[in-house]
């Protein structure tokens, strides 16, 4: 059965590929991206309805959700999907580490926002996470946007665990009333994902010969695709971090840890009053 999908960070990368998968399923994407020009680009190719919004301007995400809730009289997938990570410990408009607000804030809050119509269309959020959280992520619940010891790897890999954390809350919340939930790691992929990062990262994903050995986008969106086209229940297990279409083995031990999920969750309520 068609679904009504929104994919947010849609205009490049596996966002972009998982909508052009999914609106040729058969599928009502609706594409979210930043820039104008690459969202109206991948919006024009499929025929789809699409919004611009930057997630480092909060005010910019209330738009976004009272423009969806006007647009949809369901929402079946929200895709929480756009992320990154910056070389600068930078503060956003709205006083927060960029890393911070883009990658666990803005979809937080647009979940949020939302969550009344997700509830009623028994939708599932799906968010991109990365295996970086295993290694990289810590959560330090006196400094939460490690404004004492920032660096761009550690600040990514801690956002990337706050979206587990926020998936597994999400279904300890909500799955009694029809909400699913569902986190994934893509794969090392070859986009422009952290194309202004420096050091490791730029030897990464900008060196031309390593960029072969990495993931497609089509590649990394195949579980993005899978988990928006599945049954929760059947085809993946509520409130799960997904890797190579399995719940990953091995997980940051935070990840684990309820009651900080809990305590992230009520933490991000206050920062958003």
């Amino acid at each position: 059965m068609p679904k009504t999908i929104v994919i947010t960070g849609a205009s490049d990368g596996i966002g972009a590929a998982a909508a052009r998968k999914l609106h040729a399923d058969g599928h009502r994407v609706i594409v979210v991206g930043r820039s104008l020009q690459k969202t109206n680009a991948v919006a024009d190719e499929i025929g789809a309805e699409r919004f611009v919004a930057d997630f480092a301007v909060l005010d910019d995400v209330r738009r976004l959700a009272m423009e969806l809730d006007s647009l949809c009289p369901q929402i079946d997938v929200l895709a929480n999907n756009a992320g990154g990570s910056f070389p600068e410990q930078t503060k956003t408009v709205d006083g927060h580490d960029l890393t911070f607000q883009v990658n666990h804030l803005a979809p937080f809050l647009l979940t949020k926002l939302l969550l009344e119509k997700l509830l009623a269309s028994k939708a599932t959020v799906i968010q991109t996470s990365s295996v970086g959280a295993r290694a990289l992520g810590k959560i330090e619940m006196d400094d939460l946007e490690h404004d004492k010891d920032w660096s761009a790897l550690r600040a990514y890999g801690t956002t990337k665990l706050e979206n587990i954390l926020f998936t597994a809350e999400l279904d300890h919340r909500y799955r009694a009333r029809g909400l699913a939930s569902a986190a994934f790691h893509p794969g090392v992929v070859a986009s422009n994902f952290a194309a202004d990062m420096g050091g490791v990262s730029r030897l990464v994903y900008r060196n031309p010969l390593s960029r072969f050995l990495l993931t497609s986008s089509e590649k990394g969106a195949s579980q993005l695709v899978w988990l928006a086209e599945g049954t929760p229940g059947t085809d993946f297990q509520s409130g799960t971090y997904y890797e190579k279409h399995k719940p990953a083995k091995r997980l940051n031990p935070q990840a684990l840890d309820g009651e900080l999920a809990t305590w992230l969750w009520e933490r991000s309520e206050a920062m958003l009053g």
